[in-house]
């Protein structure tokens, strides 16, 4: 079964014509897999390659949806190893640092998750946030 946050999200939702229509699947308890098509409308300033801002979603809106529910980041950050050319699938793998299942993150509670992306066999990022519920307010 997909996972999506909602269908306008710019990661994971599919009627988000604009986004990157993130396909994500549960691949083992805490852990997740998928692709997204990297569009030309994704480059960056490299000509022919995507955006740092697009990897850097592509990885938070994955590890967001490892870790549960409504888990928003709080921290990212990003190692960029390597460059993605449009007109690939983007590969992107997530899961909870700690091993588990995901659950409802309770009001508070911070969750750690990692991930990797890569393009044509090639690791292109690293990725560790801080996902918990958004602040009340």
């Amino acid at each position: 079964m997909a996972l999506v946050h909602h269908e306008l999200c710019f990661g994971c939702g599919r009627t988000n014509l604009f986004g990157l229509l993130l396909e994500l699947e549960a691949s083992r308890p805490g852990g997740l897999t998928g692709r997204c098509f990297l569009k030309q409308d994704h480059q960056g300033p490299e000509r022919g390659t995507a955006h740092d801002g697009v990897i850097s979603a592509a990885v938070s809106d994955a590890m967001a949806l490892a870790c549960g529910p409504g888990a928003m980041a709080r921290e990212l950050h990003v190692e960029l190893l390597g460059t993605a050319p449009v007109g690939t699938f983007l590969e992107i793998e997530a899961e909870l640092a700690q091993g588990g299942e995901p659950s409802q993150p309770d009001a508070g509670e911070l969750i750690q998750a990692v991930a990797t992306a890569s393009a044509e066999g090639r690791l292109v990022a690293r990725a560790r946030g801080v996902y918990g519920l958004p602040e009340p307010g």
